[in-house]
This record gives C-alpha cells, structure tokens and sequence, in this order.
C-alpha cells in the first residue's frame, strides 16, 4: 500500500512538472509575440486638395522612413471637383467640400510622383512627390541649350484672345513665324465669361496660361514653330463643352 502511494505522488509530481513546463513554453510563446516589430506599419496622411490654391495639394507628410501602408485621406477644399492618384492607384473624383479615402501598399524605397488625373489639372501644378525610404528629392537634371545666331528680322505677332462659356475667339487663326528664337507670340488674354478660364496651348514650352476670373486680363509671349497647335481651357470639363480650337503656325520664310 505504501509503495503504491508513493508511485501516485511521483505520478502527481511528474504530471505538475510537466504542466509547469507547458505553462512557461506558453508565457515565452506570447513573450515572443509581444516583441516582434510590426512589419506591416501603417501611416495615415491627410491630403488637402485645393490649398493652398485651386490647383493644388497639401500633404500632412511628403515622406515616410521605410516600405509600409499608407492611407490617403484626401479632402476636397477646393471650388471643383478633384482626385488623388499615387502608384497607380486613385480615389474616386471628389466633389467640392466631400472626401475619400485611399489604400496604398509601398514595398520598395523610391520617389512616387502623384496627381490629379482629371485633365489639365496637372499641368496647372496639381502634382508632387511622395519619398518612401528616401531622405531627400535627387537632383533636378540639368540640361544645355545652345542657342544659334540672333535673327536680323524677327518676326513677331499679337494675338488678342477673348474667353466666353465655353469658346474662345482669337483675332487671327493662323500666325507666321520665323524659325526658334527668331519669332514670338504675345497672346492678350481676356476672361468676357462669368465663370474662370485659361488658355493652354498644349505641348508648347511655357503654354500653359495663369487662371483668369471672370473681368480678368493677362498675356502670355510664346516661341511657336511652324505647324498646327491645339489649344484648351483646363477647367474641368470646359474643354469638352466646346472650349478648345487649333491655330496654324507658318513659316515666315516661305
């Protein structure tokens, strides 16, 4: 009898033992989940559209230090509708006073440009970058232009340009110039309309006209070469509507 309770609590102590040692696997076990780094880190950024100007973005960050999750939280504080688009990924197209909402996974180092897609907006300076991993911006290139001789005539033009909803009336449709650097443009720009316009001669160096509310005059001097160039207002929708026309440039040595 007495061998058999001895064998019972050796039993009873192997068995706690045990039990014991399961219980501390099981504390280092969650001692080990508590330390591990998040390698999913997740950083919220608010990004105000239209501010400081129409045209325009404010990040509440331009960076963050390593790969990770982003959340764009973009706000509309502008007059127009706008979006938000990064790595090619976008929101939806935001009305006036509303927001939405943007998940963006970056899993390398680099420089993300971002925009708004809706046309021309863009190109009116709704644009940036975003640094994942990267301290600072590279440098801007550099490039050299070399400038041939200076004509003995030049042949220079003034076109008045007059903005309505939604058209433009041009004084003349077509232009001579003489060949880079020797001609010149001067566009007088005036907004006759009751809502905001620009004039954007697309792809041309510089063609990109200020923003002009209604009243509102400017100008804007151009070196065109020879050919057709198109011309737009980047308001949105406007260029759809109508407001958009095509002017012939010729060679003045023909």
């Amino acid at each position: 009898m007495r061998h058999r309770r001895q064998l019972i609590a050796v039993g009873v102590a192997l068995t706690a033992g045990l039990l014991g040692v399961i219980a501390g696997l099981l504390a280092a076990g969650r001692a080990t989940a508590v330390v591990q780094p998040d390698s999913a880190a997740t950083t919220t950024i608010t990004v105000t559209a239209g501010k400081p100007s129409e045209f325009r973005f404010t990040l509440s960050k331009t960076r963050i230090a390593a790969p990770g999750t982003v959340i764009f939280k973009v706000v509309n504080k502008g007059k127009t509708s706008h979006d938000f688009t990064i790595f090619g990924k976008k929101t939806r197209t935001i009305a006036a006073g509303k927001s939405a909402t943007l998940k963006v996974v970056f899993k390398k180092k680099g420089v993300y440009a971002f925009k708004c897609s809706i046309d021309g907006h863009a190109r009116l300076g709704m644009k940036g970058s975003f640094r994942v991993g990267v301290t600072k911006l590279p440098p801007p290139t550099t490039t050299t232009t070399t400038t041939g001789p200076t004509c003995a005539n030049p042949q220079s033009s003034t076109i008045n340009v007059d903005m309505f909803e939604y058209r433009y009336t041009l004084s003349q449709n077509s232009v001579p110039v003489n060949s880079v650097p020797c001609g010149s443009v001067t566009f007088v720009e005036r907004n006759l309309g009751g809502a905001t316009h620009n004039i954007d001669f697309v792809g041309v160096a510089n063609g990109i006209g200020a923003l002009l509310s209604p009243g509102q005059n400017g100008t804007m001097t151009l070196q065109l070469k020879p050919g057709v160039v198109t011309y737009q207002c980047d308001v949105q929708d406007h260029a759809a509507l109508g407001m958009t026309g095509q002017l012939t440039v010729t060679d003045a040595h023909d």
